[in-house]
């Protein structure tokens, strides 16, 4: 796929970039932007998630299915996959960005940089890849209605919390077209402004208290470390299962070569003085760690770094697979997919996790991060119409800004224009794909009665 901005001098105007933008939306329109129909052979979307389970620990699948079985909202949050398969079928304006490709509302929240402020951002990065704007919009967009149904909102509701989710996207685009692309690289949504961009008191009071909750605990958090005990004077991770263990299955003295070789590879991806840092602390131990939905059976673990019986760090350590979108918008330029994830994070991040780097082990590709740098996370089943509309427009500010880092903000905003045409073509999609989303997740429990899919329930993190 590639961009019309590969057709515009590298020193065209704001106003000659959008007038491109513009072109581009006289040529294509928004009736297929807002159109959702099932390709004639579109593949069965069970079919589609087993074919992601290729390399997982077969052991951990079950654990995965039965959180998708959850709700329609787990599954959708499981599904990035059949999602991109079906908005590869779409039409796009062929402006292409550093895409999140798993950009639903649940990967959004608010966390420490590394001056610890409490900033907003994206925070899911494993299927990032360049690719069009409008699929990472998309599917936040729809992931608003999916929520605002498992809370029994109005149709109007949901309606409203999508369109508010694409009208910030553009008003946001808007003004990131007028300003100099340093000033873009330089924004951040830090927590407060995000509450200040708030109508509704209640939520303006709510979002209060939470930020008020992250910043305590950030300044005690290391008094007492989560996960650590004490065997013989020695700092171990304590087992959890089946969501936190040791692997058993392993020769120990040869795992744990491998594991150094692997952390010490990691250490040379750090800038220079992150590994001053770094090197405060020792490798003290490490665990299997099951994480999330779509990561599920994927190799993930958590390393506990100690300086002294009182300060513990802890990295977690992430397989990074081929990116869902890789099919569909063209092969990574990194032969590492965890440079892959971690390039994709700091180009769309505005303040990305100080330890950040990737890695290999046995020819597995794998990043590494902070365990615990989220402070705020959306309660999604709190969140009544008002509040849900509220976190559309957060999120969608935060997906502009990344867009805009990495993309032609002025090409976009040219091609989204100044009406609401634009905000209420995203709203039918989402509307449209929603209701997809609830004929795949009945696929998959039908799938699970019929013995096709093995699903452990009540297993959650």
């Amino acid at each position: 796929m590639k961009t019309p901005k590969s057709r515009l001098a590298a020193d065209a105007s704001i106003a000659e970039r959008k007038a491109a933008g513009k072109a581009l939306r006289r040529r294509e329109g928004f009736r297929a932007l807002g159109s959702w129909r099932v390709p004639a052979r579109r593949t069965d979307p069970v079919a589609v998630l087993k074919a992601t389970d290729k390399e997982r620990e077969p052991a951990l699948l079950p654990i995965r299915y039965g959180r998708m079985l959850q709700s329609p909202f787990a599954f959708y949050r499981g599904a990035a996959a059949i999602m991109a398969r079906d908005l590869s079928a779409t039409r796009t304006s062929g402006i292409v960005v550093q895409a999140c490709g798993d950009a639903h509302l649940m990967n959004f929240g608010g966390f420490a940089t590394p001056e610890r402020r409490i900033a907003f951002d994206i925070n899911d990065f494993d299927e990032t890849l360049p690719a069009a704007w409008e699929w990472d919009l998309k599917r936040l967009a729809a992931s608003f209605v999916v929520a605002s149904r498992q809370n029994r909102l109005r149709k109007a509701d949901a309606r409203d919390a999508s369109e508010r989710c694409a009208r910030a996207y553009r008003e946001h685009m808007l003004r990131y077209a007028a300003l100099g692309p340093l000033d873009v690289w330089h924004e951040h949504i830090d927590a407060e402004a995000l509450i200040v961009s708030i109508h509704s008191r209640k939520w303006k009071k709510r979002l209060r208290q939470q930020l008020a909750k992250a910043t305590l605990e950030s300044s005690v958090e290391h008094h007492a470390p989560p996960l650590v005990v004490f065997r013989g004077g020695a700092a171990r991770i304590e087992d959890k299962p089946p969501l936190v263990f040791h692997r058993k299955d392993l020769d120990a003295v040869r795992h744990e070569r491998v594991i150094r070789q692997a952390f010490h590879r990691y250490r040379d991806t750090l800038p220079d003085d992150r590994r001053v840092l770094l090197d405060r602390y020792a490798l003290a131990d490490m665990a299997a760690k099951v994480v999330g939905i779509g990561s599920v059976g994927t190799l993930c673990a958590v390393l506990l770094m100690m300086a002294d019986k009182r300060d513990a760090l802890f990295l977690q350590v992430k397989e990074a697979r081929r990116s869902v979108l890789e099919a569909f918008a063209g092969r990574s330029g990194y032969a590492n997919h965890g440079e892959r994830v971690v390039v994709g994070q700091r180009l769309m991040q505005a303040a990305s996790d100080m330890f950040l780097g990737w890695t290999t082990l046995r020819g597995r590709h794998f990043y590494i991060r902070q365990l615990n740098d989220m402070k705020i996370k959306p309660a999604v089943e709190l969140l009544d119409a008002e509040g849900m509309g509220a976190y559309a427009e957060g999120c969608a500010w935060a997906l502009a800004r990344a867009h805009a880092k990495s993309g032609d903000a002025a090409l976009i905003s040219g091609y989204l224009g100044n009406t609401p045409a634009f905000d209420e073509a995203i709203a039918r999609f989402a509307l449209a794909y929603a209701d997809q989303n609830e004929r795949d997740y009945a696929a998959l429990s039908d799938a699970v009665k019929r013995g096709r899919i093995e699903a452990a329930t009540g297993v959650n993190a």
